[in-house]
């Protein structure tokens, strides 16, 4: 069996740190030349709507104590046909996710080594990049949740400087809105946000190897939405006092920085993105492998990817496959491909659990160990929610998302010849 090694705070730094990534470097920018000083507005508007989708997945996640994350809750609401594609689509957000920051760990890495984007010194980084992750997390799940937290921490704490400081320099005049923006240049930078917000359903698939998974999870997706809306907000503030034109920088926080900080500053921050862009890969090393895990620990998956190492106790070929896949995926792929395609795979499966809130809560009634007011009704937004975003995807990115279900269905029929295995807790054979 796996080892339940991931605690509650554990479990905090995991969430936090699949959402606290990218973004948070680059967006500023783009809200603010979307909605311009009322930009730290839609940081709210944002986090509301993801305060929904994390509402739902709290409720859901918390009625199970083994992992698979949303792939488990659509396998358990709706069979396994809803789960293997639910599962695909999974795996290909968390897969193009990792990829797309890897590549702009390389970007950032350009600045202080210019060689780095040409391509082998490209490939070597993402080589050792990838490669230490894959060693760390194949020696154990102890070792994987404590660098968690040391990146956590590491990403934090640059962020947090960055806010104090520029609290103190910031123009106010910058921030009223002298031009309300139009409906739809609000709706496109909550959607930006949305992106930014997302991935915190990824640190819910290693439930397996949480202590206490049906309260630590709950409590771990409120206190990570409440640190990242606080996080995200007075960075947009900072970064819209500081600058006379937020918008034209690709690297606000950093030209902010060098504002009231001066040159070390930037240095600083680059650096600070360079930690939480790793520290995000180092998450999502950690959960990614166990959603391969438990496909294959229920027969929907080859047998050897549910393999346990005899000594290390972590699921050692699915680690192995999920850094080839990101390696080659970063390799032959762009940042801004990856991370469009893993935003547009990750809308179905938040509507997905939205659906299985509904249908579990009929199911079994009573295994909740946190049930929502009005917990229906908040099913029913999120899932208009996310479909209202699916409407707004472009041709290239449905076209792979169908390809993708067509790939599960053929995982399906495979799976269906093949014996299913019952786990223990909520789980049911189907």
């Amino acid at each position: 069996a796996l080892v339940r090694a991931i605690g509650r705070w554990s479990l905090v730094a995991l969430v936090l740190n699949s959402i606290i990534g990218s973004g948070v470097f680059g967006l500023p920018s783009l809200v603010a030349g979307l909605v311009g000083g009322a930009a730290p507005l839609a940081y709210l508007a944002a986090a509301a709507g993801m305060g929904v989708i994390m509402a739902c997945f709290a409720e859901v996640a918390s009625r199970f104590r083994e992992a698979g994350g949303p792939y488990l809750y659509a396998r358990v609401a709706f069979g396994r046909f809803a789960g293997i594609e639910i599962a695909w689509l999974t795996w290909l957000a968390r897969l193009t996710a990792a990829a797309g920051n890897a590549n702009l760990f390389v970007i950032y890495l350009s600045e202080f080594w210019p060689r780095a984007s040409n391509l082998a010194p490209r490939l070597a980084v993402l080589t050792l990049l990838v490669g230490f992750l894959a060693a760390v997390n194949y020696r154990g799940v102890r070792a994987g949740a404590h660098l968690s937290d040391f990146f956590t921490v590491a990403k934090l704490l640059p962020l947090a400087a960055f806010v104090v400081t520029g609290l103190f320099f910031v123009d106010w005049r910058n921030l009223v809105v002298r031009s309300p923006a139009e409906s739809g240049a609000w709706l496109q930078a909550v959607l930006l946000l949305v992106f930014a917000f997302g991935g915190f359903e990824g640190a819910l698939i290693p439930m397996s190897e949480a202590k206490d998974p049906r309260r630590d999870a709950p409590f771990a997706l409120f206190v990570a939405l409440g640190a990242t809306t606080l996080v995200y907000t007075l960075a947009q503030v900072v970064v819209t006092g500081v600058l006379a034109a937020p918008a034209q920088s690709d690297r606000p926080l950093a030209v902010a920085a060098r504002q009231f900080l001066g040159p070390p500053g930037a240095v600083v921050i680059a650096a600070g993105a360079l930690v939480s862009v790793y520290g995000l890969l180092s998450s999502m090393a950690l959960y990614t492998p166990r959603l391969t895990f438990a496909l294959a620990e229920r027969g929907d998956f080859p047998p050897i990817f549910a393999a346990i190492h005899s000594r290390y106790r972590t699921p050692h070929f699915s680690i192995l496959i999920y850094s080839l896949l990101v390696w080659a995926l970063a390799a032959s792929g762009s940042f801004r491909w990856n991370v469009t395609l893993s935003a547009a795979a990750r809308l179905f499966t938040y509507a997905a659990t939205c659906a299985a809130l509904l249908r579990l809560r009929r199911q079994k009634p009573a295994e909740a160990a946190l049930r929502l007011p009005a917990g229906d009704l908040l099913a029913l937004l999120g899932i208009a929610f996310s479909f209202t975003l699916v409407s707004r995807m472009g041709r290239w990115d449905l076209a792979i998302i169908a390809v993708t279900i067509v790939v599960a269905l053929v995982n399906w029929l495979w799976a269906r010849s093949r014996p299913e295995v019952g786990v223990g807790g909520t789980t049911e054979s189907r």
